[in-house]
């Protein structure tokens, strides 16, 4: 059987050819990459062709062919042997690629390197065990109701239409506010003097300058001078209509409850973001803005409460009438402190022989009075620490008049809020002058005895009384 025909090999006419001019070598395939597709570690390398192999050292070499590959056929014409050409190695020898498929693992032998989800899943804990660590929100949005909702626990019911009316309660002088007055007495007579160095002026008509003067207390009690001093001096306004909405349930069911007639008293509004009320003249009452908008309807019926206290107790008119007494006795003091001040300025010009002299008047004149007044001079040093004292015991009247119209336990809540609202203001006065490089303001013993008001612990410890479950 003939050999097949091989693409590049030469063809000779006779049997002596000429030399031997080989076509280009056909593209054999490389060995390394063969390697690679089929190895077989145990195989020697191929032997280097000699020359008598290759009688042209540019002919390509020779490649083995596997034992079991038959012999390439030699050409008849040529004298020397025709370079063997490498045939397709035999499947046998070299093993199948597809058993090589272990060298390179699937997706499916390295799933076990790489933990599924469902692996993982206890390392990274679910939300719902962390869930006791962060309260959800249903405990914090429980807050204590709105101040005007009926849910809350200080809301009372102003549906009361009854009027109760005790003649006996509608207004009296208790002690403080006869001690009040007692203690303003040094300052009406040293007002009464002023008056009467004014009055020597007018000669004749003098007597009737002291007379209209006394007379003026009454204007206290007049409604037109009580709205104006109202207006003016303590900064109120009238209600608007909502407001009074909100205000005359209030206070009908506060006066019920202490039969006393509600028309009897104005009610006014003070524009402060602050928590307070005002019992001024002989028939004002007022409330802050804050606190009838912020404040249930049972802790505003305890501060009204408490103000009409003033208003039976006679602690408010008692402390206007003492005070409209004793202006013109305050405006001549500070017109002697003016003089004064002057005087001393003015002799330090003449060195210190002037400062002398004008001590020595100041102390003859000074120990003058006292020896000539016997002492009387020397009350004005307390007074003012004695009218802080009663004002605080007014106070106290007060809050128990409230409380025993059975709101000890809004006035409590309305105490304790406005002790947190003086905290926090002592809190930024502290920081404020921290932050200016001074030393905070401490309170003195001096300013504890001229505070007018008494501090949280004792008014809270008075009310206990009422506080407490009836047994």
């Amino acid at each position: 059987m003939d050999a097949p025909p091989y693409p590049h090999a030469p063809q000779h006419p006779s049997p002596d050819p000429a030399p031997y001019q080989p076509a280009p070598a056909p593209p054999y395939p490389n060995p390394t990459p063969h390697a690679a597709q089929y190895p077989n570690p145990q195989a020697a390398p191929p032997p280097a062709p000699t020359p008598a192999q290759h009688p042209h050292p540019t002919q390509a070499p020779q490649y083995p062919a596997p034992a079991s590959a038959p012999q390439a056929p030699q050409h008849p014409n040529a004298t020397a042997q025709a370079p063997p050409y490498p045939q397709h190695p035999n499947p046998t020898e070299y093993p199948n690629p597809t058993p090589q498929a272990p060298q390179y693992p699937t997706s499916a032998q390295q799933a076990p390197q790489y933990p599924a989800p469902a692996q993982q899943a206890p390392q990274y804990p679910a939300p719902t065990p962390q869930a006791p660590q962060y309260p959800t929100p249903v405990p914090q949005a429980a807050p204590s109701p709105a101040p005007h909702s009926p849910q809350h626990p200080h809301h009372i019911d102003t549906d009361h239409h009854g009027r109760v009316h005790i003649s006996g309660q509608q207004r009296h002088t208790d002690a403080t506010a006869f001690g009040n007055l007692l203690l303003y007495l040094p300052n009406f007579l040293c007002s009464l003097f002023v008056v009467g160095l004014v009055s020597a002026f007018f000669g004749s008509l003098g007597i009737v300058v002291v007379l209209a003067w006394l007379a003026s207390g009454a204007l206290m009690f007049h409604r037109p001078t009580e709205r104006a001093l109202a207006r003016h001096l303590l900064r109120l306004r009238y209600p608007t209509p909502q407001e009074r909405a909100k205000l005359e349930p209030v206070w009908r069911e506060v006066t019920s409850r202490a039969g006393i007639d509600g028309h009897t008293y104005e009610l006014w509004i003070e524009d402060s973001d602050s928590l307070n009320a005002v019992a001024a003249a002989g028939h004002i009452v007022g409330v802050t803005r804050f606190a009838l908008h912020q404040l249930p309807n049972g802790e505003l019926a305890a501060v009204m409460a408490h103000e009409l206290g003033h208003h039976v107790g006679g602690h408010a008119w008692s402390s206007l009438l003492g005070y409209w007494y004793a202006l013109p006795g305050r405006f001549a003091w500070q017109l002697v402190r003016v003089v004064t001040a002057f005087m001393f300025q003015l002799s330090r010009v003449f060195s210190c022989f002037g400062v002398v002299f004008f001590c020595l008047v100041v102390g003859g004149i000074t120990l003058a009075s006292l020896s000539t007044l016997y002492g009387l001079p020397l009350l004005f040093l307390g007074l003012p620490y004695a009218l802080a004292a009663v004002g605080r015991r007014a106070e106290l009247r007060a809050d128990q008049h409230a409380a025993a119209l059975g709101f000890a336990p809004m006035l409590a809540a309305v105490l304790e809020k406005m002790h947190q609202a003086e905290q926090y203001e002592q809190q930024q006065a502290a920081m404020i002058a921290a932050a200016a490089g001074n030393s905070p303001a401490t309170e003195t013993p001096a300013s504890r005895l001229l505070a007018s008001h008494p501090d949280y612990h004792t008014r809270l410890h008075h009310l206990q009384p009422y506080l407490q479950p009836a047994r």
